[in-house]
């Protein structure tokens, strides 16, 4: 693990990278232990009345959603163009990002439809999304929850001003955000990528007990939806995080 965190300490602000490492791998014990935990009594029952495997999908993601506290593991964000693999968390509060990036709680999680936005720092805490400016469309983001993986196709990125939230409210498809401060060791501006959802594989509690089907639409296109970037909306006044670098 130390090893592992003085490659990191190279090229960013140490103290806050070595507390991030430690934080990081502190939650990754907590996430395995997410992933082999057995429904609850309740679920289980709310589970044997759901036979479509995208109906129990949607159950357990609002149900991981709702349980949740803030600054704890849900999921694993892996991008393999950049070689980023970190611990998702509930949150974009400071002490949230602190730990690794975090699933802004206006947005829904993975599986519930519409948009799951997700902010990290570029410089600090192990600048999680130090390099999102790299990507580029048709590449994957693979978010791993407990209940399935995800797999989204990158379309494209757009800077906007912090105050523009229009970039995380829902469209007509399932859809991935990412956002971070931009430039480097800068708050002025964001850097948005923009991904849509191309499969689902159900994940645990989430595989169907019944027969195999012929498989699950994920990230099909919404009827008279337009594939590309979506549409900017009126700008609200809420900042978009991280709130620094």
């Amino acid at each position: 693990m130390f090893a592992d965190a003085a490659v990191t300490l190279i090229w960013q602000e140490p103290i806050s990278a070595l507390y991030a490492q430690l934080r990081q791998e502190s939650l990754g014990v907590d996430l395995r232990a997410l992933d082999r935990a057995k429904p609850s009594p309740a679920a289980a029952q709310a589970l044997a009345r759901l036979h479509e495997e995208r109906r129990r999908i949607a159950y357990l993601a609002g149900a991981l959603e709702r349980r949740a506290k803030s600054g704890s593991a849900v999921g694993r964000i892996r991008i393999p163009s950049i070689g980023a693999s970190f611990v998702v968390v509930k949150g974009t509060g400071t002490s949230e990002l602190e730990n690794g990036p975090g699933i802004y709680p206006e947005t829904r999680f993975p599986g519930s439809g519409g948009t799951t936005a997700i902010a990290g720092h570029r410089t600090t805490y192990l600048a999680p999304f130090r390099h999102i400016d790299e990507l580029r469309r048709g590449q994957r983001i693979v978010l791993e929850m407990p209940y399935a993986r995800f797999t989204y196709t990158v379309l494209g990125s757009r800077v906007v001003l912090p105050t523009d939230v229009s970039v995380i409210r829902p469209t007509g498809y399932s859809r991935l955000v990412l956002s971070a401060c931009t430039p480097l060791f800068s708050a002025s501006h964001r850097l948005v990528v923009f991904a849509k959802l191309s499969s689902t594989v159900p994940l645990g509690a989430a595989r169907s007990t019944q027969a195999p089907s012929n498989g699950m639409p994920a990230g099909g296109r919404a009827q008279g939806e337009q594939e590309g970037l979506p549409a900017m909306l009126k700008a609200s006044q809420r900042l978009l995080p991280p709130l620094v670098s």
